[in-house]
């Protein structure tokens, strides 16, 4: 696929994201309003989802550096962490994004934003302390592939989507537990039954498809990325080898959490690269599942060093 298709790709997916926000929250509301018989249940939902759409397209940049407790630096407190980024972004054909620094000591980073135009690199103080200079390239190129290829607005606005249907869900079933069932008549009691049991369902199922898309969504891109930022740099060695020295540190990245866990450049809480080793055949990911493996955010760290080093540059 050619980068102007991936980008069109993107930018269509993030609509169908927001799209499919919107039927959800109001599917949610209309269930609800049908079982108590309250239209003004279903006229919330969806003025929430929308304004919560809207919200997270323009905000959802700020929201994730707010929750990450990032800070922004200018070019006279970090000159050389600058040049790197600048001169990428010459060759990558993009404005030159913010500079954001997390004070935190495990080596990791990640981009955020709705669009080139609106793009931030965000990197811990850790990273900056521990890989080389090319290693650091190499992880500044994969940053500005996402923001090139549009994949920072998909990435980020799952952010705050995902937080908000699983808000509301559980928003619906304290309002189911505690506001109790409206009762009906005897005609329409198995209706209301029915409908109850079914929003009940989508209220718990709904949080839990949504992450599954989250981290689906942000698996599949890692590898672009990583192939993308080789191609940049022309020298995957340096991202494979910063990805090493990031996936085998143990400092725990203290201001991560389950909602960015999936913008960093490698899982914050290492869950794809634990069991990664084994003498059975029949399971070639270490002791990891099928199931298991729904729900990590990235691809195992070794297959993205494997291909990045299987290169021909």
């Amino acid at each position: 696929m050619l980068t102007y298709d991936l980008i069109n790709k993107n930018k269509r997916e993030s609509w169908v994201l927001i799209f499919c926000f919107l039927v959800v929250i109001s599917l949610l509301g209309y269930v609800f309003a049908q079982v108590y018989q309250n239209n003004a249940i279903l006229y919330i939902a969806v003025i929430f989802s929308i304004g919560s759409a809207l919200f997270s397209y323009y905000f959802a940049d700020s929201i994730t550096l707010m929750v990450s407790k990032a800070q922004e630096v200018d070019r006279q407190s970090n000159q050389e962490l600058y040049r790197i980024v600048e001169n990428l972004c010459i060759t990558a054909g993009i404005p030159t994004p913010k500079i954001y620094i997390i004070n935190d000591s495990a080596p990791n980073a990640f981009a955020t934003g709705r669009d080139p135009k609106h793009a931030v690199i965000c990197y811990t103080a850790g990273i900056l302390q521990k890989l080389d200079k090319t290693e650091l390239e190499g992880v500044t190129a994969h940053e500005l592939s996402h923001i090139g290829n549009y994949d920072i607005r998909l990435m980020t606005l799952v952010v705050v989507l995902v937080g908000m249907i699983a808000l509301m869900s559980n928003w619906f079933l304290r309002f189911s537990f505690f506001g109790g069932r409206r009762s009906n008549s005897k005609d329409n009691g198995n209706i209301g039954m029915i409908l109850f049991a079914v929003g009940i369902l989508l209220a718990i199922l709904s949080p839990l498809i949504a992450t599954l898309i989250k981290l689906a969504v942000s698996r599949q891109r890692e590898y672009l990325a990583d192939a993308s930022g080789a191609l940049l740099t022309r020298y995957p060695e340096g991202l494979a080898s910063a990805l090493e020295k990031i996936s085998s540190d143990t400092t725990p990245l203290t201001e991560a959490n389950n909602a960015t866990a999936h913008l960093y450049i490698v899982n914050p809480f290492h869950q794809d690269r634990e069991e990664t080793t084994t003498d059975n055949p029949e399971k070639p990911h270490g002791g990891r599942s099928w199931f298991a493996g729904l729900f990590n955010t990235h691809p195992p760290i070794e297959d993205r060093i494997k291909r990045l080093r299987e290169m021909n540059l």
